[in-house]
């Protein structure tokens, strides 16, 4: 049978949406809740709704909801506007522990078995207040390389609470750092590539070896500090510095000399941060097993497309920076162009 004639059942012979049980990817940050619903065409899969929806101030805090009222009201807004009965969701690596572990072992079980004999060696909880999961990085010899991760049970509880408040059925939990890398590289990858995520208030890194993370990290610095630089030095509002930052970027010219020196002090502490971390992976691995060097880097987030950042930080970085395309995955740009500004490369982690 034909991939054409089966592409052409699954799209026009599809079962009926009530019981297809479509799902909307759902991400929660400091800043707001994101969704992206998709939908299968004969070309492959094309974005169908994309929305962001911001969150009172306070609403979540260190990575956990502290404000579980404020959160589930906007969950209904958004589930009563775009339809949303279930969801994939997210949860943040701030609250996250990343790690990898050596097992014995050819299956599943196996592996689960190993990680949990040595668990509260990579996740600092008590083994019963711990949720993870891991997958197979390499195998050598009878030796497997796990990445995994592990949450607190309280901060998957909580979110799990929230989604049933909200009357949203939940389909699958992933952790932030392995659902980013899955969106942005395609199927087979195995390159090592640094992510560089500038968010609002804060600034994600990822380093990712074949679509799986190998050290994720957080600063606690992002674009909003671009933006107050402008509003310092202008005078203008919060919605005025935006357009400027978006127009001049890193890019000006004599006559705004004060103007560049102000972002280029806010910027170069983003710099710094990631070349810290970006040569501690570099010079650490030589010579050991499952550690290749980074080769370049990818920037998304809602800050990525200032002019000029992507140059400045590849004269410091001395690997190649572009900008990361989180619609790698979905239908060809020459079947289907995504229906979003250029300047919203955030990438959503959405499951």
């Amino acid at each position: 049978m034909s991939s054409t004639f089966l592409d052409f059942a699954r799209v026009e012979l599809a079962p009926p949406r009530y019981l297809s049980m479509p799902a909307a990817g759902m991400d929660i940050s400091a800043s707001g809740v994101k969704i992206a619903t998709f939908k299968e065409t004969l070309h492959g899969l094309e974005l169908s709704a994309f929305a962001e929806e911001p969150l009172p101030a306070g609403t979540i805090q260190g990575g956990e909801i502290a404000g579980r009222a404020k959160l589930v009201s906007v969950l209904k807004g958004l589930s009563k506007r775009y339809g949303i009965s279930s969801a994939n969701i997210t949860l943040p690596e701030a609250r996250g522990y990343l790690f990898e572990a050596d097992v014995e072992g050819n299956n599943a079980n196996a592996w689960r078995v190993g990680i949990e004999r040595h668990l509260d060696e990579y996740v600092p909880l008590p083994v019963n207040e711990v949720m993870y999961d891991a997958v197979p990085l390499a195998h050598s010899g009878g030796t497997t390389r796990m990445v995994g991760v592990g949450y607190a049970r309280r901060v998957v509880e909580a979110s799990l609470a929230s989604f049933d408040e909200a009357g949203i059925s939940v389909k699958s939990i992933e952790g932030e750092v392995f659902a980013l890398p899955r969106a942005l590289r395609p199927h087979g990858d195995q390159e090592t590539i640094l992510i560089i995520d500038i968010g609002k208030t804060t600034t994600k890194l990822l380093i990712v070896s074949s679509r799986l993370p190998r050290f994720a990290t957080t600063l606690d610095i992002g674009g909003h500090a671009l933006t107050l630089a402008v509003e310092k030095h202008f005078g203008v509002t919060e919605e005025e510095a935006k357009r400027v930052k978006a127009e001049q970027g890193l890019h000006a010219g004599e006559e705004n000399h004060e103007y560049l020196t102000a972002m280029l002090s806010t910027v170069s502490v983003i710099r710094e941060e990631v070349a810290r971390r970006l040569d501690y992976w570099q010079t650490r691995g030589t010579g050991t097993p499952f550690h290749e060097p980074v080769t370049r880097a990818l920037l998304v987030g809602g800050n990525a497309t200032v002019r000029g950042l992507p140059e400045y930080l590849e004269a410091s970085l001395k690997i190649p920076i572009e900008h990361g395309d989180v619609f790698t995955n979905l239908a060809s740009r020459d079947k289907w162009l995504p229906a979003l500004d250029y300047t919203d490369l955030s990438p959503t982690a959405l499951p």
